[in-house]
């Protein structure tokens, strides 16, 4: 009998700044993997390497970039020139590809890449590769759609979209936000779009949650609070604020707080932060690898409303309460309200944030927390299976 062949996917993530893009990549990866296909991960995330990449996953590290301006990028690491460093993640993403032979290649967000560094990739697939499906992954909201449509014609991306993409994923649900209608997108893109549906991360299990709490010191009748801001690089002000109120006001006895501040927050502004953490007794990370195991573990989750943090946080079926930042994309701010007008969760607009608005959320959320786990409860996440039997699809056709 003969043997089928293995199908390739190679996914590429950017990975400026943040944890979203290579933990939504991972997150995809991770379910969309199988006995008889292999899956590689372009990314330039620093911190790729602290996780653990299941069997037939593997990364490819491209050099690390970090957004000084929305036109400007410079080394994270190395000391070299900006294009050089361009140059060298170019080459690389354009080599895997070729010697790697992908039967898919999944794009997240970007879809010419960081400074159009995919596009000789894309083209190359499209002559040499004519059977390869390519894929762009759009979060369910980029910016305010005014931004999005002045950028998008800027940059040619509607023209892009149009050639060298065989689909479009949009990770989110039409009728809570439609980006076909937001950004202007015409039929002969939008006929290539498919909602997948929000992306769910594994649920945990009791005994699991049961061991994160014991190990934190949370009793059976304690509540607990987990303040995340992602990879910190801007969540310093949500950090400060919720230990100001703690400082200030303080929360009532059994509501314990755990800190993870993301590998990303200003050395200056993380050590004033576990300075402060320490001294009113709050247990505080850099980088917690873990990190669905203790939202799942939480009564509350705070913070700031990246998409990959609220489906992680969404799918435990955890309360959570959101301070989104609204500079210098609306994206936050815009998600934030639409969850918020079906119960999923609860917010502070950013200018609002004070310590006795905070902690009156902060008690209101633990001690009523019913209507948003009913909402919850009936919320579903079909991002993968919306994927896998895409997936199902495109390989029944090359049979």
């Amino acid at each position: 009998m003969e043997q089928k062949p293995v199908y390739n996917i190679l996914m590429y993530s950017h990975d400026t700044y943040g944890l979203g893009h290579i933990r939504r990549t991972m997150a995809i990866a991770s379910h969309l993997r199988g006995r008889k296909s292999n899956i590689i991960i372009l990314t330039g995330s620093p911190i790729a390497g602290r996780y653990s990449f299941p069997d037939r996953i593997d990364f490819v590290r491209i050099p690390g970039m970090i957004k000084k301006t929305n036109e400007e990028y410079l080394p994270l690491s190395i000391k070299i020139n900006p294009d050089q460093a361009l140059d060298i993640r170019k080459n690389i993403i354009t080599a895997t590809a070729k010697t790697f032979k992908p039967s898919l290649f999944i794009v997240d967000k970007e879809p010419m890449g960081l400074k159009k560094e995919i596009l000789p990739t894309l083209e190359w697939l499209q002559s040499s590769l004519p059977g390869t499906r390519t894929i762009l992954g759009l979060r369910d909201i980029m910016d305010d759609a005014r931004t999005i449509r002045e950028d998008w014609e800027k940059k040619g991306i509607y023209e892009v979209l149009g050639k060298m993409y065989s689909e479009i994923w949009v990770y989110g649900i039409r009728d809570f936000y439609d980006p076909v209608a937001e950004y202007a997108i015409p039929e002969s893109i939008s006929k290539k779009i498919h909602f997948t549906g929000y992306i769910p991360r594994r649920q945990i299990a009791r005994t699991r949650i049961e061991k994160v709490r014991e190990e934190h010191g949370i009793h059976a009748a304690d509540k607990l609070v987990v303040v995340t801001t992602g990879g910190g690089g801007d969540g310093f002000e949500v950090m400060h604020h919720y230990l100001s109120m703690i400082e200030t006001q303080g929360l009532p006895s059994g509501i314990k707080s755990i800190l993870i501040t993301g590998p990303f927050m200003p050395k200056k502004q993380r050590k004033e932060i576990f300075r402060r953490a320490r001294r009113i007794g709050i247990t505080t990370y850099r980088f917690y690898r873990h990190m669905i195991d203790l939202l799942a573990s939480a009564d509350l989750a705070v913070s700031m409303g990246g998409y990959n943090t609220v489906c992680e946080i969404l799918s435990q079926g955890t309360v959570c309460l959101l301070i989104p930042r609204d500079t210098p994309r609306q994206e936050q701010l815009i998600r934030a309200r639409i969850f918020h007008e079906r119960n999923l969760l609860d917010y502070l607009p950013w200018d609002e944030v004070s310590s006795r608005l905070l902690r009156e959320k902060v008690i209101g959320l633990l001690e009523s927390p019913a209507k948003y786990q009913e909402a919850m409860s009936g919320f579903q996440m079909t991002g993968i299976d919306t994927m896998r039997q895409r997936l199902s699809a495109f390989r029944n056709e090359n049979k």
